[in-house]
């Protein structure tokens, strides 16, 4: 097999060919058809998430090293361990990749995403930035039929999370209204899903006007350029004093700072976003406007198979997606770190 794997945190991927790895007990090894590429490569090649402050913390151990990202995985059954029930050599299907101890009272409630020892594919184990990937245990294959593999295999990370923190917002009632703040891959997915699970079609927020048309394109009600003097101000109006819920897809001091400032009264906002930094806020804001704030980490392995068959209903559509030869995996990490991608780009071996 060929794996672009990371060797040094932030040097080039190196280009590995090896044996293909043999699958034991319950395990089951595809062969990749995609990939998605995610913001969380770039945390991952760069080996760090920024705290705020010069804090850093490593986003893996240096012992995970030399590791080949990639955890938006669709592909083909092509070998079974001697203990591997439910799938069959040629069946095609989308890995969840989130994947726990599986023996915690965490993983014991359906989030092993939430664990705190991880096994997740292309995180903590190979991934599908290769032409092959073993995966544990067949239960973590989702069957995909009825949908193109490669906006299938993006709904385990950029469809699946922007669907989890959604739903964290819940249905939003008459009069009330929905912020997705950045229109990055995630930004374009969750405004695709926005009005099946709220109920309205959400406002946009970024920073980028050529993400915003984008935005316009997907479904979105309103856009509005975040980094314009008036911006709170505009949006405080437009909601009639602020939004029932937002959902931060960047996670930046700057993006946090604005959706506090833009949320109304019992307001929920839902971070999802890694860029990094850190924000104050007078605790007496939290009574006073009876805020809500929300962390969203991916989502569980139930919820991957509800958003798929949203999927094959045709509530679920592909935000801009572009495919890519494999060898291009290091060009792709490094122009999305840039800001240079709009949408998702799906890499082929």
């Amino acid at each position: 097999m060929l794996a672009y794997r990371v060797t040094q945190f932030g040097a080039p991927l190196s280009a590995m060919q090896e044996a293909n790895p043999k699958p034991k007990g319950g395990e089951v090894l595809l062969k990749v058809t995609g990939c998605g590429v995610c913001h969380s490569d770039v945390h991952i090649w760069d080996g760090y998430f920024d705290m705020g402050g010069g804090r850093k913390v490593p986003a893996i151990s240096n012992d995970t090293l030399p590791v080949a990202m990639g955890h938006e995985v669709a592909g083909e059954v092509v070998e079974l361990g001697p203990d591997a029930k439910g799938v069959k050599i040629g069946d095609r299907r989308v890995v969840y990749p989130w994947i726990g101890c599986g023996q915690c009272a965490i993983c014991a409630r359906g989030e092993e995403h939430l664990c705190n020892k991880p096994r997740a594919i292309g995180v903590n184990r190979d991934g599908g930035f290769a032409d092959h990937v073993l995966v544990p245990d067949a239960k973590y294959l989702v069957d995909y039929a009825g949908l193109d593999h490669d906006l299938a295999c993006t709904f385990a990370c950029s469809g699946l999370t922007a669907f989890s923190a959604i739903k964290k917002i819940g249905p939003i009632g008459a009069g009330g209204s929905l912020l997705i703040i950045g229109a990055g891959g995630l930004g374009l997915v969750g405004i695709k899903l926005a009005k099946a699970v709220t109920g309205v079609a959400p406002i946009v927020a970024d920073i980028d006007d050529r993400k915003l048309e984008a935005a316009k394109a997907a479904g979105a009600a309103e856009v509005i350029n975040s980094s314009a003097p008036d911006a709170v101000k505009r949006l405080i109006g437009m909601t009639g004093g602020g939004v029932t819920g937002a959902v931060d897809f960047v996670g930046a001091e700057s993006s946090v700072k604005f959706g506090t400032s833009v949320l109304g009264k019992a307001g929920k906002l839902v971070i999802v976003g890694l860029f990094g930094g850190s924000i104050t806020l007078p605790v007496p804001m939290f009574p006073f406007r009876s805020w809500s704030i929300q962390g969203s980490m991916t989502g569980s392995l139930a919820e991957l198979e509800e958003l798929i068959d949203l999927g094959r209903k045709g509530i679920v559509q592909s935000p801009p997606l572009a495919t890519r030869p494999l060898a291009e995996a290091q060009r792709t990490v490094e122009e999305l770190k840039a800001g240079k991608i709009v949408g998702r780009v799906v890499l082929h071996p």
